[in-house]
């Protein structure tokens, strides 16, 4: 990539660790975020915590369905869109205005303030919800796609946006689908980050459905380094898997938790939530071919990693 890269959404979970990660080899960083109220601002802070102060990085806060994007975008030279309403399960009813708002609006004014322009790549984090409900597993890129989640429809709808633009207006739009991004910095309502908290403060977890779903855990890092691959040099117009090769059922990641803190986690069994899928697994042949992406972290030493920074988070 060349010149400097906008990083939306860069006070996120994943926001912050592409910033810190680019910074730290070099590369200029505007990140931009509205600071929405999903969850505390305090830990959206503590994310930037090491980049407030770094020379390379420069923060705007700004809501991008209005914002005046002419200035953001100016000396921009590579777009990582990472800004979006997260939560399946949240997106249903009255709020799926709000995610209307955060994930398709500001993706559609993005791609349209950038058409005319001369972008090296404008990188947009999907997610492994397009999918929906499948038995064809591993989930193909070029497989079916039906969300069973408002949270999965936005996310597919802005997808859709990207390829648009690109076989319109040429701009080089490369759609990455995350797979169940883990590790530390994880947002309060994430899995991992409920039960590592619940485990080490000895109280009970909320398990919907019967724990026999699986899930492709993917560390935050490896996530970052298939990111940047795509900003690097990812092919334009397409949409690619990155996940973590980690698939294992939630009831045997809670007993790998377990082990890692070294007490047991008093489970609490509900109904399933609506908009859950039971099974995800990326199928990766396309990023390993396209980018030489192959996920490096094990699902335990994510864990071990994941455990050691709640511990310093919750004192």
């Amino acid at each position: 990539m060349s010149g400097k890269v906008l990083v939306t959404g860069v006070a996120g979970f994943i926001g912050s660790h592409l910033a810190r990660r680019l910074v730290g080899r070099g590369t200029e960083v505007l990140g931009v975020d509205s600071f929405t109220d999903y969850y505390p601002r305090e830990q959206k802070e503590a994310n930037l915590r090491g980049l407030r102060g770094e020379a390379l990085f420069d923060l705007v806060e700004a809501d991008l369905a209005t914002a005046d994007l002419g200035p953001i975008l100016e000396g921009v030279g590579s777009v990582c869109h990472l800004a979006a309403q997260a939560g399946v399960r949240a997106s249903w009813g009255e709020s799926f205005s709000i995610y209307l708002d955060c994930n398709v609006l500001p993706t559609q004014r993005l791609l349209e303030a950038v058409k005319e322009t001369e972008l090296g790549r404008f990188v947009y984090a999907s997610s492994s919800s397009v999918y929906g409900e499948t038995r064809d597993l591993p989930m193909r890129e070029d497989g079916r796609t039906c969300p069973v989640s408002p949270y999965g429809v936005t996310k597919l709808a802005a997808e859709h946006l990207a390829v648009l633009y690109h076989r319109n207006y040429g701009v080089p739009t490369v759609s990455l689908r995350y797979f169940t991004v883990y590790g530390p910095g994880q947002r309060p309502d994430m899995a991992f980050h409920r039960f590592i908290r619940a485990a080490l403060s000895g109280t009970p977890i909320t398990v919907y459905g019967n724990g026999e779903q699986t899930r492709d855990f993917t560390f935050v890092e490896d996530i970052v380094e298939g990111t940047i691959r795509a900003l690097d040099g990812g092919p334009p117009g397409e949409v690619l898997n990155v996940g973590g090769g980690s698939r294992v059922t939630l009831n045997e990641a809670i007993s790998a938790i377990e082990e890692e803190v070294g007490r047991p986690i008093d489970r609490r069994y509900e109904e399933t939530a609506r908009g859950d899928v039971t099974d995800t697994l990326a199928d990766t042949s396309k990023v390993q071919s396209e980018l030489g992406f192959r996920p490096q972290t094990p699902l335990r030493e994510g864990l071990r990693r994941e455990c050691e920074w709640m511990r310093n988070l919750i004192g």
